[in-house]
Parts: C-alpha cells; structure tokens; sequence
C-alpha cells in the first residue's frame, strides 16, 4: 500500500478515533433522521423557510452516511481503505456536504434576517418555490466546486494524518493551479458564507434589541424573550464556526508550511478534523430548542412591535391601547391582532406572520 494512505498515528490513537467517529455517526444519523421524520409529518404545514433546514439535515444525514463508514473503516485498519479510487470519492463527498451545508446556514441565516421585524406592508414572505429553487442552486453551486478538482483545478489528497481525504491544502505552494483553486475555494466557499452568518444573526439580535427598546416600559417584561432569541441567534451562528474554525486554521497553516509539514505531530491534524464532524450531531439539537422553544415568542414580540407601531396619536387611545396590550402580555395577541383590525386604524394593517 502507498505509504500516504498509511496511518501516521499510533493503533491506539486510530482505535479511539474510529470509535468516536461511529458515536457522531450514530448520533448525527439518528438526531437528523428524526428532523426529516418531523418535517414529512407535517409537510403540508412546512413554512418556506423550513424546508433550509429541511436541506440541512440532509446534508448531515448525507455525511453521515456517505464517509462516515469509510474513515471509520480505514482507523480501525490503521490504514486508509481503497487507495486513490476511495480517496477521490471521500473528497468529493466532503466537497459537496460541507458547501451544501455552510451556504444553507448562510441563506438561513438571511432569510432570517429579512423576516426578522418587518412591518406587514414591506415585510418579506417566501414562497416554498423560491425556497425550492434557492437550494437546488446550493447542490448545483457545491457539485460544480467539488468536480473543479476533478477537471484540473486543484486535486484531492489524504490528509497528513493518513486517514481521511479532502483537499491537497500542501499543494498551494507548488503551482499556480493549486494556489488559485484553494485561495477562490476559501473566499467564496468559506469567508463569504461565514462573514454572512454573522451578519445575519447578529443582525437578527440587533434588531430584537431595537425592538424591545422601542417598547420598553415598567409594564412589559420582555427582556427575557429577548434574551433567549438572542441566544438562539448566537448559538446557530457560532456553532457552525466554531466546529469548522481549528480544520481551517490547521488546513492554511498546512498551505503555507508545507515544506515544515513533517515537524507537526498528526495527531495536531487529527482533533481538528475530527471535532468538526460534530457539526452534524448538534445541528439537528439547534433545529428543536430553536423551533420549539423560540419560535412562539418571536412571533409575539413581532406582533407586539408592530402592533405598537401602529398605535394612535393621541394620548387617549395610546393609553387604551397601552392597557389592551398589558392585558393580553399574558400569551395571548388576540388583544393585539384585534385592536390592529379595528375601524379608524390604517387599512391594510393586519398583522402578517412571518417565519
């Protein structure tokens, strides 16, 4: 066998890793299949949005169970399985889930925040079509990055520690086709999606923060709820790129060193890679505690904010319209959706749901 595709750590070490390897499998298998299995219950009920997630987790349930198998395999034979055939074919599966996925969070994580505190008359509202059409551009956009290297742009290799596949980040220094393929690779597939995930999620927080501010008084006690979104926000933003963030830094140290690449321990290579499979285990926990635990009162501080917006000038139906609110702070936007509807307001000013 070629002595790249050997193993560089210790049996011990490749035991150990292919048993936490079959645990995030398992676990990754089981919290997305019981995503896709929620979303067929109920889907006719699937708001546009949904259907990102939808995406994700098929994504993670993909990874899972297209490569898992296989880096399981090659660490309890203390040697990659399958030579170059394997190799080309767990890169390419690596290529295509790990960009399906980063741009799903970065759309998610837009369209999140464009729904975000919309006023009914210029809120934004997606269609399951146009939702649709997003993510088959997503698998086209990633299938096309990952055949590049198939076509001569770049070229997939083991990774130094022998048992997986990915990218040849080393060949960045030796040519041009190499540098330019990694570099376009990294810009428009890595900094780009992230940069937005930020955005968007902060954004979502800020706006929240805004919000509050704007109807904030003794009698409402929505600080909490801001909290807990704002948690949310955080979690969903951070997750990802904290998972990912040590495979990149240890994949662009192994650009520009390469030719210092025998002096880093591959175990060093090894926890980075490993701890951003994790990625799809806890994207299915952030899915359920996002759905189920936020959703709700982000609708009712939605309402709440644009209910407030709409309220009268003068000061006898502000305060009327103060105490229908207080009344109905108790869960209920019935008060609200009521008082939006009522003759003398705006026309056209019903509360619209967004998601």
């Amino acid at each position: 066998m070629d002595d790249k595709y050997m193993s560089k750590l210790s049996p011990t070490v490749d035991f150990w890793a292919g048993i936490y390897l079959f645990i995030i499998a398992i676990l990754s298998i089981l919290g997305n299949a019981a995503v896709l299995v929620n979303a067929a219950r109920r889907i006719t009920l699937l708001k546009a949005p949904e259907l990102l997630t939808v995406n994700l987790a098929i994504t993670d349930i993909g990874m899972a169970l297209s490569m898992y198998p296989l880096s399981i395999s090659s660490a309890f034979n203390h040697a990659w399985i399958g030579g170059d055939t394997s190799c080309l074919y767990y890169g390419l599966m690596g290529m295509i889930f790990s960009i399906t996925s980063i741009m799903t969070l970065a759309v998610m994580g837009m369209v999140r925040y464009l729904v975000t505190g919309s006023p009914p008359r210029t809120g934004f509202k997606f269609q399951r079509r146009t939702i649709s059409i997003v993510i088959s551009g997503i698998w086209l956009y990633a299938g096309l990055w990952a055949l590049f290297p198939l076509l001569g742009w770049g070229s997939y290799g083991p990774e130094p520690f022998g048992l997986s596949c990915s990218i040849d980040w080393t060949g960045y220094g030796e040519s041009l086709n190499h540098a330019t393929f990694i570099m376009s690779l990294s810009v428009l597939c890595t900094f780009l999606p992230c940069l937005t995930i930020v955005f968007a999620y902060f954004g979502i927080a800020w706006k929240l923060h805004k919000a509050y501010q704007s109807i904030q008084s003794n009698d409402f006690q929505y600080g909490n709820i801001e909290k807990k979104i704002t948690l949310m926000a955080v979690m969903i933003s951070s997750g990802f790129l904290i998972a990912w963030t040590p495979y990149v830094i240890v994949s662009f140290w192994s650009m520009f060193h390469s030719l210092e690449q025998d002096h880093m321990a591959p175990v060093i290579t090894l926890l980075p890679c490993l701890f951003a499979k994790s990625s799809t285990v806890y994207n299915p926990l952030i899915y359920f505690v996002f759905q189920r635990t936020s959703s709700h009162k982000l609708l009712r501080l939605q309402r709440l904010v644009f209910c407030c917006s709409h309220q009268a000038s003068s000061s006898a139906e502000r305060a009327e319209l103060e105490s229908k609110i207080v009344k109905g702070s108790d869960g209920s936007d019935k008060a609200c959706v009521g008082l939006m509807g009522a003759p003398g307001r705006h026309p056209g000013s019903e509360v619209t749901t967004v998601s």
